[in-house]
């Protein structure tokens, strides 16, 4: 249940906006306080997930209040309240941390979208808080092969720069695992890395979900939406098998790179981006390229720095650290002890072909740990893969 906070002096309009969101949507839990010291205190003392505070306010004034709830809770959204005349002062709060300005008297639409769309991004932000506390252990890069050494220092070199970079290799061989940690490494880390699996979305949806769309522009938009490359806006988008993207989508993925602008579906107002795009394909692009399937200057933009995955196949030392890892990982899920692989099991595995690469080495160690004896053998490899 999302709880809102309005901090505003002047009862009426804080009990028409208390109203307005009540009506609206009765999930809403809106608290008021009629001034911001009142208003501090209880970002103080609850957890909240939006507040709306009005800019002129005796005392303190909406400014102080907007620096005082960025330094308590960073990352909570807040929409400022203004007159008329307050204007410059609401495009300035923006600058100091704002979502978004609403002028009064309040536009029952334009209020509601905001509502709406800060909800939406605050509730990215904590998930991605939630994301970084487990992505060390979920995206671990496990080994010590010498072409695993050398992305983990190609990491370090690109990840504190904005360049674009096209990661590329086989299925299931840690392409997202590389994107994530470029995220993770970079002046972008404290804002969200949100990904698009193109091969997954219809083609027709994809310029939805990118770009987003306003009211009334198919048939289902039945709301405003922000699609990725705003909702990532400070961060990274992820552009998961970009390879699959439609020709007309590619187009759009283009012109917002060369202009750092979108443009909702259905909408003609642009809108200023400020997104760093990693993109992984498992395909080969120049082949795409020649066979009329995927832009070349899309291309050019995007492997600025290109990293190529090894396959399982081209790294088979790193298998014994692989397989220690999930293991334990897996026996932690399934809340038993720690099973050993013995030395035969493992050279066992080191010499068997890995079409699946991490993603097949993963589930075989959770099928042996299933299936295996106390200590996972030889023969328990030899009868079950």
């Amino acid at each position: 249940m999302p709880k809102i906070l309005i901090i505003e002096d002047e009862r009426s309009i804080r009990n028409v906006l208390q109203n307005i969101l009540s009506d609206e949507d009765k999930s809403y839990n809106v608290v008021t306080a009629e001034d911001g010291k009142k208003g501090l205190e209880i970002v103080n003392s609850s957890s909240l997930d939006l507040v709306l505070c009005d800019i002129k306010m005796p005392g303190m004034d909406g400014v102080e209040v907007l620096e005082e709830i960025v330094k308590i809770s960073p990352g909570l959204p807040v929409l400022m309240i203004s007159g008329h005349g307050d204007i410059d002062t609401a495009v300035e709060t923006i600058r100091k941390g704002a979502y978004d300005y609403i002028s009064k008297p309040p536009d029952l639409n334009r209020l509601l979208n905001s509502v709406r769309n800060a909800l939406d991004k605050g509730s990215l932000v904590e998930e991605n808080k939630q994301l970084k506390k487990r992505v060390s252990k979920k995206y671990e890069m496990i080994g010590s092969s010498s072409k695993l050494e050398e992305i983990k220092e190609m990491i370090e070199k690109v990840a504190p720069s904005d360049a674009r970079v096209m990661i590329t290799g086989p299925n299931g061989s840690g392409k997202e695992i590389v994107a994530h940690w470029i995220h993770e490494k970079s002046n972008r880390a404290k804002f969200a890395m949100l990904e698009v699996n193109c091969a997954a979305i219809p083609s027709e949806l994809i310029e939805s979900e990118l770009f987003g769309h306003e009211k009334g522009a198919f048939t289902s938009a039945n709301k405003q939406r922000k699609g990725k490359f705003e909702l990532a806006n400070g961060g990274t988008i992820f552009l998961d098998e970009i390879g699959d993207m439609s020709l007309s989508a590619q187009a759009k993925v283009l012109r917002a790179l060369q202009e750092n602008k979108i443009t909702r579906v259905g909408g003609d107002k642009s809108i200023a981006v400020d997104v760093r795009v990693v993109a992984a394909t498992n395909k080969d692009l120049k082949r795409e390229i020649k066979d009329g399937k995927f832009r070349e200057d899309l291309y050019h933009r995007l492997a600025v720095i290109p990293i190529n995955v090894p396959s399982l196949n081209e790294r088979k030392e790193d298998i014994p650290e692989l397989v220690e890892y999930f293991s334990k990982l897996i026996c932690n899920e399934q809340g038993i002890s720690n099973k050993k692989f013995d030395s035969a099991a493992l050279k066992l595995l080191k010499v068997k072909d890995w079409s699946g690469n991490i993603r097949e080495l993963r589930n075989v160690v959770e099928r042996l740990i299933i299936l295996g004896g106390k200590s996972v053998s030889k023969d328990d490899v030899a009868k079950f893969v």
